[in-house]
């Protein structure tokens, strides 16, 4: 029990940290944040006509289309937070100061632990903002206080995820700018499945890889929810991923800590 104690009071410290860290340094929170904002002005102004009468089989375009499109941008927020957990944690590893926490009496778990709650923190608050700029759109969720508070299980469920996954690579990244680049597929994965327009519209191959990967089964879930729509298998699915992915990341993140005292 007291190393328990000891080591939930380290990974508080080391939460403190990287928190003070996001707030004295904010341009990268910032342009990740602005990422998904952008591409929800782009598709729902400049593409939103074309693609909701497409998809809708109506002329009201972006007025309905934003209603589609909106959950698949919210969930690329939480793609988005990926790339600062991972030059964060390469930051730290590469600079040195990763070494002087070996040799202090603190907890080896609390580094990653304070990175990754810190990380799933605010990748959460820039999903709250998303939804704010998306209901001042035009965005019209019909969901119940239940489906909002599970879309908010499953946005977090998969936040931890990506967390947990990116903060692997931060470990594994031999500089900062690697760190950067091997997140960036998982921002456009959601690209090329059914975040932008539904997977039927397209080639039978990138159908059926969109139909598939993992992003899709969380995106029409959270579609499902937000908008009152039925879900289906989908949450079975979308649940399963995110938990598969996050057992994935916190076992290569914890091997690639250890890893790391040995160099």
């Amino acid at each position: 029990m007291i190393t328990l104690t000891y080591a939930a009071r380290d990974a508080r410290t080391m939460l403190r940290r990287n928190l003070k860290h996001a707030l004295r340094y904010p341009s990268m929170t910032v342009s990740v944040v602005a990422m998904p904002v952008l591409m929800l002005l782009l598709f729902t102004y400049v593409f939103g006509g074309a693609l909701g009468t497409g998809i809708g089989g109506t002329t009201s375009g972006s007025a309905d289309y934003i209603d589609y499109v909106a959950p698949g941008i919210i969930l690329m927020a939480a793609t988005s937070g990926a790339l600062v957990t991972a030059v964060g944690v390469c930051a730290d590893m590469t600079e040195g100061i990763v070494n002087r926490f070996r040799t202090m009496a603190i907890s080896r778990a609390s580094f990653l632990t304070g990175h990754v709650v810190g990380s799933v923190l605010q990748t959460l608050v820039s999903i709250a903002f998303v939804i704010g700029v998306a209901l001042l759109m035009g965005f019209r969720p019909h969901a119940t206080p239940l489906g909002w508070l599970a879309a908010a299980g499953l946005l977090t469920l998969l936040t931890l995820a990506l967390t947990w996954l990116s903060a692997a690579i931060g470990l594994v990244a031999k500089n900062v700018e690697t760190a950067s680049n091997i997140p960036l597929p998982m921002q456009f994965l959601p690209f090329l499945g059914s975040a932008i327009v539904p997977p039927e519209s397209m080639p039978t191959g990138l159908r059926w890889f969109a139909e598939y990967q993992p992003f899709t089964p969380v995106i029409e879930t959270l579609r499902g929810l937000l908008m009152g729509t039925e879900v289906g298998g989908a949450a079975i699915g979308a649940v399963a991923w995110c938990v598969g992915l996050t057992l994935v990341g916190y076992l290569w993140a914890r091997t690639a800590f250890r890893r790391s005292a040995t160099r």
